[in-house]
């Protein structure tokens, strides 16, 4: 703090001086006469004038000069000594140096002492607390810390005003503000008081701010749904079951699947080439490209296998689609890939299938690799992954028949060796059909087989015949909308959010409102198209293509639901399966960490506990708690998944309620689930 001056003495009075210019005394500036602070650094041009003897400080009325900028140390340690000045004497009788350039030299300590009045001498300094938490633990415990301190905050605020109520001068609670405590004891009288008391305000302030920061992410994380009506209180409009289009062929989705290499693409693109789908520019182009790179007997397969990657290795990755017609069907054709790295893209083909066509390679040795000598191969995984999603009708290609000279024995081989664990799997004899064919030749494709010694024993019809013979899927329309999202696509008639998928239930239909899950965002459906032709509605059943408006397309995402707005899907992280665990070598352990794939999810789980094994004939529990399962066991097991799906149980609706299990690159078990736990939102 400076010394008042006289009361005849104004603050801006101009300092005396010779005339002609005048040097800076911090930074040695030449300045202009009429200039009364340095230009360079704005240190005045006389600080004596400003300054009287500090002796001074404690009678005068403590002013400063707004207009200065330099702070009350600075003026002190920089004050230069004139005629007029005084030896400056410090608190307990020190007196300071002056060195060569007349300036008074002393320990901050003194300077400070001196300099500040005796209120603000007064600092009151709290010890640091360790009995509660500091702003790094906060941030480190996160939300655990701000419910501690929205506690602490409620009981200081209602002790204060009961104190308040009952009697002003009762003293704060010390067990709640240790603060406030130490404030009182040494700081006293009214000054420690009004400290005190702005302490008190700044944390509740500071956890006030916390506290909202906080909350308002929570409001975020959780998508603002209302509660949902009961599914048995829904009924279909109208529309769902008459419509414009009721005469259009029913779809038929058709999945391709098999062990790889065992000729699938090759299938599809001779059927669609026989069936006028594919023109013959496109078929000439690619018997030359497939020339070029030396793989002539890959030009059919190229129709299905249209990306650059697919092409040079020369197996397919993705699920390729096409359509065709039959007599009954529309049927939307599925070309899923059979290398094992690949099983996942081949599941998002499975999941939407109403039927399968299961290639197999009949030649010697293919067969073999593809049922799994060491281990389970593609045949069979395809086989148990196709039925674990609930296929129940599927048609056996046995391709490649050219190359055992259409053998009788052969083919009877193959069928009594995969019958044998089709039947395992759970298909009825009944339901499968066996077709003996050769697609490069194309023998029993679109047509009767006429190679003689194909004609001689067979007694099916052609693979064609097979497919429309097929019985029609049911199709639920009885309940609310369905629609898992196969995959956000980019289109530019559908707009800038588009999705694809397949309707398991319910119907869809131009200008509707939809529930987008898990986010619980609305959005409005423009444009539905099937097969590249504009539809006003779609029903169970029908794979569409959908154009989203209204809604954001972070809400979007494979994985995710479309539903009808007051009968959202569920959503949950924890489950309950019912499980048939495969020919796995490796027994299964709680905390086993596996892929969990429900329609067209994926996500990372994690498996709780076993609840308890079951007998497979009869379906009831065998042993409660059982430390392990080993190959061909069911049980009843609780899984935890690393982030919330979109989920219903088996019983309320069979397509979304079937999940299967894999680890390190194999399917190890399949199932159903058996409940869906509720997430219980915390409470603070």
């Amino acid at each position: 703090m400076f010394v008042p001056k006289s009361d005849n003495q104004s603050d801006l009075e101009e300092p005396r001086g010779s005339s002609g210019p005048w040097q800076c005394s911090i930074c040695a500036q030449e300045n202009d006469t009429g200039l009364i602070s340095c230009e360079l650094c704005g240190v005045l041009r006389d600080l004596s004038l400003y300054f009287n003897n500090a002796n001074e400080a404690e009678g005068g009325d403590k002013r400063r000069n707004k207009h200065s900028g330099v702070s009350v140390l600075a003026r002190s340690l920089f004050t230069p000594s004139g005629p007029k000045s005084k030896a400056v004497v410090f608190s307990d009788g020190f007196k300071g140096n002056k060195n060569a350039t007349g300036y008074t030299q002393a320990s901050l300590d003194a300077l400070h002492k001196t300099y500040m009045t005796h209120k603000q001498r007064r600092i009151n300094i709290v010890p640091f607390k360790f009995d509660i938490p500091s702003p790094d633990d906060m941030v480190s415990t996160g939300l655990k810390s701000s419910r501690h301190l929205r506690r602490d905050f409620v009981d200081i605020t209602v002790k204060k005003v009961m104190a308040d109520d009952d009697d002003p001068v009762t003293e704060k609670d010390t067990n709640t503000d240790p603060s406030s405590a130490m404030n009182l004891d040494e700081a006293g009288g009214s000054s420690s008081s009004v400290a005190a008391d702005s302490q008190d305000k700044t944390l509740a302030l500071d956890n006030e701010l916390q506290n909202l920061s906080l909350e308002r992410k929570t409001k975020n994380k959780k998508a603002k749904i209302k509660k949902p009506n009961h599914v048995s209180q829904y009924k279909p409009e109208r529309w769902m079951l008459q419509g414009e289009d009721q005469e259009m062929p029913r779809q038929l989705n058709l999945a391709i699947v098999g062990h790889v290499d065992s000729g699938k693409s090759t299938l599809c693109g001779r059927l669609l080439h026989a069936l006028g789908r594919i023109s013959k520019k496109q078929m000439h182009k690619n018997e030359k490209e497939a020339k070029e790179k030396g793989k002539g007997s890959f030009a059919y397969a190229w129709a299905m296998d249209e990306s650059a990657d697919e092409r040079a290795r020369g197996i397919t990755m993705t699920v390729g689609v096409a359509y065709f017609d039959t007599k009954n069907y529309q049927v939307n054709l599925l070309d899923s890939p059979g290398h094992k790295d690949f099983v996942p893209n081949m599941i998002s083909g499975v999941t939407q299938s109403d039927a399968a066509v299961l290639v197999v390679d009949a030649s010697i040795g293919s067969f073999e690799s593809g049922m799994g000598i060491n281990r389970v191969g593609q045949t069979k995984e395809h086989a148990q992954l196709i039925r674990s999603f609930g296929v129940e009708h599927l048609i056996v290609a046995v391709n490649k028949m050219d190359s055992v000279e259409y053998s009788e024995e052969r083919f009877s081989y193959v069928k009594s060796q995969l019958g044998i664990f089709l039947r395992s799997c759970g298909y009825k004899e009944s339901a499968i059909s066996w077709v003996p064919l050769s697609a490069m030749e194309n023998e029993n494709l679109v047509a009767p087989a006429s190679e003689t010694r194909l004609t001689s024993w067979i007694d099916g019809s052609c693979l064609l015949n097979a497919i429309d013979s097929l019985p029609p899927p049911h199709r639920d329309v009885s309940k609310p909308l369905r629609l898992p999202i196969c995959d956000v696509i980019s289109s530019h008639m559908l707009g800038q959010v588009a999705v694809c998928g397949k309707v398991v239930s319910g119907a869809i239909r131009s200008d509707s409102k939809v529930l987008v899950m898990p986010a619980g965002e609305l959005a409005t459906v423009r444009i539905i198209e099937r097969n590249s032709s504009r539809l006003n509605l779609a029903r169970a059943g029908d794979n569409i293509a959908i154009g989203l408006q209204g809604i954001d397309p972070i809400h979007v995402m494979s994985g995710g639901f479309l539903c009808h707005p007051d009968y959202p899907v569920s959503v949950s992280s924890s489950l309950e399966l019912k499980i048939l665990v495969l020919d796995i070598t490796v027994p299964i352990l709680p905390g086993l960490q596996f892929e969990l794939h429900i329609h067209h999810a994926k996500v990372s789980a994690g498996l709780v506990r076993i609840v308890s094994l079951l007998d497979q004939k009869t379906g009831k529990a065998s042993a409660k708690k059982p430390r392990l399962l080993s190959a061909r066991q069911a049980a009843i097991v609780e899984v935890k998944l690393e982030r919330e799906v979109c989920v219903e149980e088996f019983s309320a609706m069979k397509a979304l309620g079937r999940v299967f299990l894999r680890s390190q690159g194999s399917t190890i078990a399949v199932g159903v689930v058996t409940r869906v736990h509720e997430v219980q939102e915390e409470v603070a």
